[in-house]
């Protein structure tokens, strides 16, 4: 074709319609008048929607209540037809229907519309071009996703860091706290300890200074019993006395150590029979007093167990004491020991005061009574009922105490687990008795009543007493002078008993002397002791006299 061949006019429908961005020709009351391929595969519509309303073809969608495409398209198209100028819409969410059963796909569209105006000024058509920015949407909707996500793991670390912070902080002030409770605890237990050791120190010089006093008291009533063979009223009244100051001393220093856990136990095989005889024995005089009866009932057979003796018997003599403080004159009180079901019972029972059964557990709290206090009330600490829970649980038992009610009689049962053999261990025969040997004695104390009286006592059993009153002069005296035995205090003015001994038995004739500790401080650490300086027992006051003759016949038990 010549230059000057003129081309052939367009088909603008052709050209309309291969317009690659989707356009869309609208009416001036809307109404779709024509659309190119482009805006159809963009909707998803076909040609048959030319000659619709556009706001029938494209309704909001009635499941997004917040849906505005149709109010924001329908303001835009007004603009165009009232100014006659194009309208640049912002980005809008658009959602198209599927045509399935009335479902719609979400979509994002950029619309422009344009106005076609014609030679009198009137808008004639409106070209609505859209682009589909959904792919971009959805894009920057994950980027703000993202950045959100980012921005919200950045303010959980910056939240974490700080309360890292704050943590660390309240751990080392916690720390801090607990170093100063620690070193707190530390001084506290420093304390607690020396507050022991001041209280055992405390004891034991108790212990001392009010058995040095009953032991002399002790000695001279039997001495005055010697003088007196057939008896006193006088005499009575003081035996009963010091009998009731001795057990309330042993209570007090014994309810100490239990309180403590410190009880010392030195088991054995043990027929619980002539234990309990003995203790009733040794109390029976003070229940004759006022007309009181005290029955026992033993059984023929062995009862054995693996327990301490003394221990024992104190439990018995303990549940006797209290029994004694609350029957009345006249009253009885019965003792019974039986087995059953491998295990042995022991029964104290009295018809005396009783108690409300609810009050049966606090009997064995210290420094408890089953009476309130008050000029009537039983003389007594209120510890022997706890000494003696202490000593049966030591031994693996249990001790009760049942009353039906004040003035109904009470009943304390002692359980122990029987021991297994059948047959108790062989004891040491006891020597005889019938020719005492004169023995040459030499009595350490610094108690000037007391190292009198024990002299006067053994002289008159024949043997030859010297007595000192400190620990020189007894090295002294066992350097010039062999003694058969050595009756020491321990707590003398000078030096303590410990050192005479040792100093006694570093001589070549030491070994030959019998050295005996009888003293007031008489704790498992004290016996200890007494053992390692090389005393042969050790006693504790104050010692009857019966005690101390079988001592010095060699019958009494190392203890």
């Amino acid at each position: 074709m010549s230059a000057n061949t003129p081309y052939p006019v367009p088909d603008f429908r052709n050209l309309f319609d291969a317009t690659l961005s989707p356009l869309l020709v609208l009416a001036p009351d809307f109404t779709i008048v024509e659309v190119n391929r482009a805006y159809l595969n963009a909707t998803r519509t076909e040609r048959s929607i030319v000659g619709r309303p556009i706001f029938e073809v494209f309704p909001d969608n009635p499941d997004d209540p917040s849906a505005d495409g149709v109010a924001n398209l329908r303001r835009s198209l007004r603009s165009v037809l009232e100014t006659r100028r194009t309208d640049t819409m912002a980005l809008q969410r658009y959602d198209i229907p599927t045509g399935e059963a009335g479902g719609f796909v979400e979509r994002y569209w950029s619309p422009v519309n344009t106005p076609v105006i014609d030679a009198d000024g009137t808008v004639t058509h409106i070209i609505h071009r859209v682009e589909d920015v959904t792919e971009f949407v959805r894009l920057r909707r994950a980027g703000q996703e993202r950045e959100r996500a980012e921005a919200a793991a950045r303010t959980r670390a910056e939240d974490m860091e700080i309360d890292l912070f704050v943590r660390a902080r309240e751990i080392r002030e916690v720390n801090e706290q607990l170093s100063r409770a620690n070193a707190e605890l530390d001084a506290a237990g420093r304390t607690l300890r020396e507050e022991q050791q001041a209280k055992d120190r405390f004891i034991a010089t108790l212990s001392h200074e009010l058995r040095n006093p009953l032991a002399a008291a002790t000695a001279a009533t039997e001495l005055l019993a010697l003088d007196l063979p057939e008896g006193h009223p006088a005499l009575s009244v003081l035996e009963r006395q010091l009998g009731t100051l001795v057990r309330m001393s042993n209570d007090l220093l014994d309810g100490t150590r239990a309180v403590t856990g410190r009880l010392d136990l030195v088991r054995g095989r043990t027929d619980l029979r002539p234990v309990v005889a003995g203790a009733c024995a040794d109390i029976r005089g003070l229940f004759d007093h006022d007309g009181r009866t005290l029955d026992v009932d033993l059984p023929a057979e062995p009862v054995l167990v693996d327990g301490d003796r003394l221990r024992l018997a104190q439990v018995l003599t303990n549940l006797l004491s209290n029994a004694l403080k609350y029957t009345p004159a006249d009253g009885s009180t019965r003792v019974s020991l039986s087995v059953a079901d491998g295990l042995v019972r022991l029964t104290v029972a009295d018809d005396g005061i009783g108690f409300a059964p609810e009050q049966a557990e606090e009997l064995f709290g210290v420094f408890m009574r089953a009476a309130p206090a008050g000029p009537s009330t039983p003389e007594g600490l209120g510890l022997g009922l706890a000494v003696a829970r202490t000593i049966v649980e030591l031994h693996g038992g249990r001790i009760s105490a049942h009353s039906e009610g004040p003035g109904t009689g009470a009943t304390f049962t002692a359980v122990l687990p029987l021991a297994t053999a059948t047959v108790p261990e062989p004891r040491r025969a006891p020597r005889s008795r019938t020719a005492v040997q004169q023995l040459a004695v030499l009595i350490v104390e610094d108690n000037t009543d007391l190292a009198t009286t024990y002299r006067t006592l053994l002289e008159r059993q024949g043997h030859h007493v010297t007595v000192v009153h400190t620990g020189e002069d007894a090295i002294t005296a066992t350097r010039s002078h062999l003694f058969d035995v050595v009756l020491c205090d321990l707590g003398l003015p000078d030096i303590d008993g410990y050192a005479v001994a040792r100093a006694v038995r570093s001589r070549p004739h030491g070994g030959k002397v019998r050295l005996i500790a009888i003293s007031g401080f008489s704790r498992g650490s004290d016996q200890g002791e007494s053992r390692s300086a090389g005393f042969d027992a050790h006693l504790a006051k104050p010692l009857p006299l019966v005690d101390l003759l079988e001592l010095l016949g060699g019958t009494l038990p190392e203890r």
